[in-house]
């Protein structure tokens, strides 16, 4: 192609010449060229799928006002609360779990290869019933594919037809099926179940969920003669599901048979130590004994070790000894060159910073140490770092300047990778917004408000009365419409202890008319009363259901009468609260009743002050200062005045 090219751009004539001369490869009338130099081919790099969409991606940032890429970014679609991302985000998942379905019952439909090479993905998988006719290498290839359901009933195939199965096969399958205690396992590509479902599996696992007596105990009697790898394997599956006393009698089989375990092994009996051991002195002896044991045998501790060992110490009840055992620790691994990962650091907070302990400022030390480094997950617990960090900077140290420089780690480079799931991602929000909703100026925080919500993170009940209660203490009741929409996006409008609190910051922080900024702010507050009124109404047809009360009712009217053009709104309300008076609990403030009888004189309905004098009368409420108020105010007839008269008695004028 390149030739090509080149003999396009040449004359017709002089082609022709450089043709007829026998030339062919020289069309070119230029002086001749130099004799090429060396070309120096550079090695492959190796390239993972996604490197050039996150190059492309590195080069615009997070955008804050777009929701997450697996939302649509659609006004009417996006999620506005945490139950319907989740919910969302389930569903797409579901559909892709309904497509795997349909794939693998249909699997005649989708034999075709379209792809070249074939992506072995794409194709339907093998399928192994009692008749299937298999092979040792049928389970050689399903035990390195990880099909663990498959590979077992392939093994048992195999067992039932005696056809021979190597030991180290068995080996391979006993791996697999004590890594996954015998349970299939959540396919990887299923992102958002794993994102969303962490933590209720984390709940589910509180103590030992072993099955003794099933295929990886069989397979392990199987193996003869036994080896360090069919010690390990078990030892550290007993390990995983807190079959804590059979894999440390397993450990203590192996050593007094003088079988060589690995640094790994040790590491799953160290992290065990305290389902083994009651008290922390114990606790300390044996991960010690332990320790020296891997020193008898000169097995290098490694990462894995450390993180163990402080997984130990940071279940001591002594924090005294536990203090102790970590200053101790730290200082001999970083002599054998093992660096700290996060998930070190999260077993320091976690050891340092106890809720009943003293006050320590071992993380400003953590974050001098890694302040502006990128990490990447190596070990399990590294994702615990950033929740927990957070947490100490709120709940531990109220330290505003710490919160901000976690937050500034978590965005460096790709550590947002290690926020952890969803459940830890709120945390570590909670804890932040919380914070700098007690320490920065409201205005400040309303900053980071609009970046964070409601695409990175929605305010749980909880964290929402903290940002309602510094709007109160600032008095800035200009930001309570914006809070009531969001509440309202985020279904908090059942709670009534919200609900109350917004009414309440409205009613006792009037708007000031003279500053300009404020002047619209009487309408609003009672755009969002009026609105609140409507909700609460609406909810008597659901299942989560917020009751009228007397206080809410009159913080409402007084919002409502405050409003330039809302008297006849008000009168709705007081009207409601007229005729269900028998059913509300409470009666409205004094000040409400006022409030609504001055905004009857102002728009002549004498009628609508009377009957409120009336509410009052039936309720034993102080009734003078209306029927004074109601006196003056108006021009009453004597149908109007009759009836005062009726109500409160003649002499209320010289009380």
């Amino acid at each position: 192609m390149y030739l090509t090219r080149q003999l396009r751009q040449l004359p017709r004539s002089r082609l022709t010449r450089h043709i007829a001369s026998g030339n062919g490869p020289h069309y070119t009338t230029a002086a001749p060229q130099p004799a090429a130099e060396h070309i120096e081919i550079p090695k492959r790099i190796e390239r993972s799928p996604t490197d050039l969409l996150q190059a492309l991606a590195s080069t615009v940032g997070r955008d804050a006002t777009a929701p997450h890429y697996k939302y649509h970014d659609d006004p009417f679609l996006i999620p506005m609360s945490n139950i319907t991302k989740r919910t969302y985000a389930l569903s797409k998942e579901a559909g892709r779990k309904a497509a795997n379905w349909i794939k693998e019952e249909h699997r005649e439909l989708f034999m075709h290869q379209e792809a070249q090479p074939p992506i072995e993905k794409f194709a339907p998988s093998m399928v192994f019933t009692e008749e299937s006719e298999v092979d040792a290498s049928s389970l050689q290839l399903l035990v390195s594919q990880g099909e663990l359901k498959d590979a077992v009933l392939v093994y048992n195939l195999l067992v039932q037809k005696g056809i021979e199965v190597s030991d180290a096969l068995k080996q391979s399958l006993l791996e697999l099926v004590c890594f996954y205690n015998n349970e299939e396992p959540l396919p990887e590509e299923y992102i958002e179940e794993r994102w969303f479902m962490q933590n209720s599996r984390r709940r589910e696992r509180h103590g030992k969920t072993w099955k003794d007596g099933e295929l990886a105990e069989k397979l392990y009697a199987a193996i003869e003669p036994k080896t360090p790898q069919s010690y390990a394997a078990l030892i550290r599956g007993m390990a995983k599901y807190l079959q804590c006393e059979r894999a440390y009698a397993l450990l203590q089989e192996a050593n007094e048979k003088r079988i060589q375990l690995d640094t790994n092994t040790y590491n799953a009996i160290i992290q065990i130590v305290s389902f083994i051991k009651d008290t922390a002195e114990q606790r300390w002896q044996m991960c010690t004994s332990l320790l020296n044991q891997m020193a008898e045998q000169q097995l290098k501790p490694n990462l894995g070790t450390l993180n163990a060992v402080l997984e130990c110490i940071s279940t001591f009840g002594n924090f005294k000894l536990a203090r102790s055992s970590a200053l101790k620790v730290l200082p001999e691994f970083k002599q054998l060159g093992i660096v700290p990962s996060l998930g070190s650091y999260y077993y320091l907070l976690i050891i340092f910073c106890r809720e009943r302990a003293p006050v320590s400022h071992v993380i400003i030390d953590i974050l001098n140490d890694i302040n502006g480094k990128e990490f990447k997950v190596e070990h399990p617990k590294d994702t615990y770092f950033f929740a927990t960090a957070m947490d100490v900077c709120r709940n531990h140290l109220h330290d505003k300047a710490l919160a901000k420089r976690v937050d500034e780690l978590l965005h460096t480079g790709n550590n947002y990778d290690l926020i952890g799931d969803s459940f830890k991602e709120g945390i570590y929000y909670r804890n932040y917004l919380a914070l700098l909703c007690q320490t920065e100026s409201i205005e400040d925080f309303m900053r980071t408000y609009d970046i964070l919500v409601p695409n990175i993170y929605i305010p749980e009940p909880g964290i929402m009365e903290e940002i309602l209660r510094a709007i109160e203490i600032n008095g800035a009741v200009e930001h309570v419409p914006r809070i009531w929409s969001d509440m309202v996006i985020f279904d908090h409008t059942h709670r009534e202890s919200l609900l109350l609190y917004v009414l309440r910051i409205m009613v006792d922080n009037r708007p000031n008319p003279e500053l300009p900024a404020q002047q619209q702010l009487p309408e609003q507050c009672a755009n969002v009363a009026w609105d609140m009124y409507n909700k609460i109404e609406e909810s008597a047809k659901r299942i989560k259901k917020v009751s009228f009360t007397g206080q809410m009712l009159g913080d409402i009217l007084t919002l409502l009468v405050r409003g330039n053009s809302s008297f006849d709104k008000a009168t709705q309300v007081f009207t409601y609260i007229d005729k269900q008076q028998h059913r509300i609990p409470g009666t409205p403030a004094d000040s409400a009743l006022f409030e609504y009888v001055e905004a009857s004189i102002l728009n002549k309905a004498p009628s609508q002050a009377l009957m409120a004098l009336q509410y009052a009368v039936e309720n034993n409420m102080e009734t003078t200062p209306l029927a004074k108020r109601i006196y003056e105010g108006f021009t009453l007839s004597e149908v109007h005045l009759a009836k005062l008269k009726s109500l409160v008695g003649e002499g209320f004028l010289t009380k």
